[in-house]
């Protein structure tokens, strides 16, 4: 008889008897069901995150900052600095004749989370280049701040995540308290913060130095050799990159240490998901051990019965990763999420689901085999005697 025919019929009897099995097959779409749920939301912050520094800024901007720094509060650039980089050569000029650039500044401001906790917004310098540095930047609500002046204005996401920080509404400053004027979107990271004048932010946090500078390039691939002109001259000591670069740099750590602990904890609760596929094709195949020997009797071969039972085991598992899938997509994909002082969008993505349906059929697979083996070697004589 043909081996693929075999293995149809014999696996078509396999599902057929699914419904007296039901409560131990339960137990493989249950527990995989929970273990694909688990990983897909916690990895959807971990992916959401991570996408977000990468989209953030203009890829065509151009970020420098303090030779080593790891963050940009750590970086520390003098005034005089800032203006030699602003005005190198291949600094890309605005229609007055000025560079397309301006210097950074970032700090965290404490405030009060949505549910009454302590929580730190980001304050970030915006200069007279900062929508030209920044073209996906535009109010969506109230007016921009006027330059000089104690106003801000508050990213989209933001007021989902604080307390008092939608128009009308006041932020405490080491000199008073700033009105919040306007709100803005920028469709990445920066929808999380709030945008102030640099120069006056800078005095009223007492602040000498700013922390960065960005800029854009007047031709792409000149890139080097400004580089090499910034990083060769000793009075700047400065790191120089592609604002991509500058998120890959600034997200790594992170990236890998939640990574980490995600694929850690997918891999505890899959290790118990695969105990648990085990017992159950085990206990399947003896209720089904007079069937079996029947097959088996009837001229059906070893290999058709142990690819049975793998595809029950894979079939199983795969249903239960489709559910555990498809709760994180519903409860966590596009939901507004924060960490630290970054807010973003958790991610549940097509490519994530296809990992976690290949992460549950990988399971089958190891739970399953040495059953089906089991259930192929045992000798037709033996399994007729035990019906």
């Amino acid at each position: 008889m043909n081996g693929l025919r075999q293995i149809w019929i014999v696996s078509a009897l396999n599902f057929r008897s699914l419904r007296s099995r039901l409560w131990q097959s339960l137990v493989i779409v249950a527990g995989m069901a929970c273990v694909i749920g688990v990983l897909l939301s916690m990895l959807s912050m971990t992916v959401g995150l991570h996408q977000a520094y990468l989209n953030t800024g203009d890829p065509r901007a151009i970020f420098v900052i303090s030779a080593g720094a790891q963050w940009e509060t750590q970086g520390s650039i003098a005034r005089d600095k800032a203006r030699i980089i602003m005005n190198m050569p291949g600094v890309a000029k605005a229609a007055d004749g000025s560079p397309i650039a301006e210097p950074g500044l970032e700090v965290g401001v404490p405030t009060l989370a949505r549910n009454g906790a302590r929580a730190w917004i980001i304050l970030r310098g915006f200069g007279s280049k900062g929508g030209m540095l920044r073209p996906e930047f535009h109010l969506v609500q109230g007016r921009m701040f006027r330059p000089g002046s104690h106003e801000l204005i508050v990213g989209i996401h933001a007021k989902e995540r604080f307390r008092d920080v939608a128009v009308g509404d006041k932020l405490l400053l080491p000199d008073g308290a700033w009105p919040i004027v306007g709100v803005y979107a920028t469709g990445d990271l920066r929808d999380g913060e709030l945008f102030g004048d640099t120069e006056t932010v800078m005095l009223s946090i007492r602040h000498k130095t700013y922390n960065s500078v960005m800029l854009r390039l007047a031709s792409p691939d000149g890139f080097a050799a400004f580089a090499r002109q910034l990083k060769t001259n000793p009075a700047l000591n400065v790191d120089v990159m592609t604002m991509h670069d500058w998120n890959v740099k600034r997200s790594a750590d992170f990236d890998r240490f939640m990574r980490i602990i995600v694929y850690g904890v997918g891999l505890l609760l899959a290790t118990g998901a695969l105990f648990g596929c085990f017992n159950t094709m085990y206990s399947a195949i003896a209720a089904r051990k007079s069937e079996i020997a029947t097959l088996r009797a009837l001229g059906y071969g070893g290999l058709a019965v142990a690819v049975s039972v793998i595809l029950e085991a894979g079939a199983l598992s795969v249903a239960g990763a489709s559910l555990g899938a498809a709760y994180a997509w519903s409860r966590y994909d596009g939901v507004i999420d924060g960490f630290g002082g970054d807010i973003f969008k958790m991610t549940v993505s097509p490519a994530m689901i296809g990992m976690a349906l290949l992460w549950a059929v990988a399971v089958a697979l190891l739970g399953g085999i040495v059953p089906a083996i089991r259930a192929a070697r045992r000798p037709v004589v033996e399994a007729l005697r035990a019906t």
